[in-house]
């Protein structure tokens, strides 16, 4: 049977933190997915000057100190990546990419905006070739040629998983540093992808500079856009739409940080995922009456 949590926080910058800071001090069970480090976008900035109570705080300064915050309240970064999230009525059901299940009767979308631009033909092939998932469909990819857009290291796990299953695994690393397989039929290509092509189902991958026939595409970024995690989320362009309580279209749904729109402030980010959370909470009490 799945897990099951009052509240799942997709997201670890600092929305993410500050939503299961409330969570714990409201007494709910909950758990926050992300990385188990801060993001770049926070650890590598150069100076931060408005986010009170910490004046010209450098970004790895602010990443100690929010990691510090979350270790002295006992709250424990849970890696992991949501492929899917279903909204069942009265509770969410996710499909992580290890295909391990969860299920909440909260649920905070917090994964910020760095879940890359579709590539063209991406959406129109999407589950006719193309895939978020290894764990998940490499079982429909038995001795054929597929490729790998990775960007992060962890997906080399996720390349080596399909190598046992696919004839031959082309790995474009869209991330710096070296990389090495055991398996002899894992190709490391250094080059860009621009777009998927085929007819009914995915049958190449073009980049900037070649083409590739390919049986299938696995694009492995960190967060899937929040369009494709949670069927029936209503966007506003790139960003997830919410009222003032953060609460999104579907019941149970909220969201908060850069994902529901500018400013990309830290302090605004902070400051609606303890909104978010009061409003989980809130629902979550009014389920009991």
């Amino acid at each position: 049977m799945a897990e099951q949590y009052d509240i799942i926080i997709i997201g670890a910058g600092p929305a993410g933190m500050e939503a299961a800071l409330t969570a714990k001090a409201r007494n709910k069970k909950f758990l926050l997915l992300g990385k188990t480090g801060v993001s770049d976008k926070v650890s590598k900035a150069h100076e931060v000057k408005n986010f009170l109570g910490l004046p010209n705080v450098t970004g790895e300064q602010m990443s100690k100190a929010f990691l510090n915050h979350l270790e002295q309240m006992g709250i424990t970064l849970t890696p992991g990546r949501v492929i899917n999230a279903y909204n069942m009525g009265n509770y969410y059901a996710l499909l992580m990419a290890d295909n391990s299940q969860l299920e909440c009767k909260a649920l905070i979308i917090a994964t910020g905006v760095n879940f890359g631009k579709p590539f063209p033909g991406e959406e129109k092939f999407l589950s006719r070739g193309v895939s978020y998932c290894a764990t998940c469909d490499a079982v429909f990819y038995k001795n054929k040629k597929v490729a790998v857009l990775a960007y992060s290291k962890e997906e080399e796990a996720e390349a080596e998983f399909l190598a046992e299953n696919c004839s031959q695994v082309l790995y474009f690393p869209q991330y710096k540093g070296e990389v090495s397989f055991s398996k002899e039929n894992i190709q490391v290509i250094a080059e860009k992808p621009q777009s998927v092509a085929g007819e009914k189902k995915v049958t190449s991958l073009v980049t900037d500079k070649n083409t590739y026939a390919v049986d299938g595409i696995f694009i492995l970024r960190e967060s899937v856009a929040p369009s494709k995690l949670l069927p029936g989320l209503q966007m506003e362009g790139n960003h997830i739409a919410t009222d003032r309580s953060m609460k999104t279209n579907l019941p149970g749904c909220f969201a908060c940080g850069d994902i529901t729109g500018t400013p990309y402030q830290y302090i605004k980010a902070a400051g609606e995922g303890n909104v978010a959370a009061l409003s989980a909470v809130a629902y979550i009490d009014s389920l009991k009456s």
